[in-house]
């Protein structure tokens, strides 16, 4: 069993940063493909970045590309979502999951273990 925990949301202004971060437990941390989706009010869940096991392969969404950097400390068990530039658009509760079967997913149903999510609000 794998508990994630996220934390690091908040209200920002538009322009400005955050950095999420999802505190895994268990052993094999080191093994899992670890991601980030986001889910604005009244719409579905949406990949917003991920980061497989090993570190080495990153993937992001278009829309967060080039704003947004997933990365991971295998020494803590954690996962980090730096997000800068944000946008109004980017308002939605954060997700953390992880992954044991896929090297890059990028789909709901690929995750196996998922967080209680941290809200992000941006202001205009």
């Amino acid at each position: 069993q794998v508990q994630l925990v996220e934390s690091g949301g908040g209200l920002v202004q538009a322009g400005g940063s955050l950095r999420l971060s999802c505190a895994a437990s268990g052993r094999t941390f080191s093994s899992y493909a670890m991601g980030w989706f986001r889910q604005a009010p009244g719409k579905d869940r949406q990949f917003v970045a991920v980061i497989n096991y090993r570190a080495a392969r990153t993937y992001y969404a278009d829309s967060v590309k080039g704003r947004f950097t997933i990365s991971r400390d295998t020494a803590t068990n954690t996962v980090y979502l730096q997000m800068n530039s944000l946008k109004p658009d980017d308002t939605a509760d954060y997700y953390c999951a992880a992954a044991t079967k896929y090297d890059i997913p990028t789909k709901y149903g690929e995750y196996d273990y998922w967080g209680q999510g941290t809200q992000v609000t941006v202001s205009s």
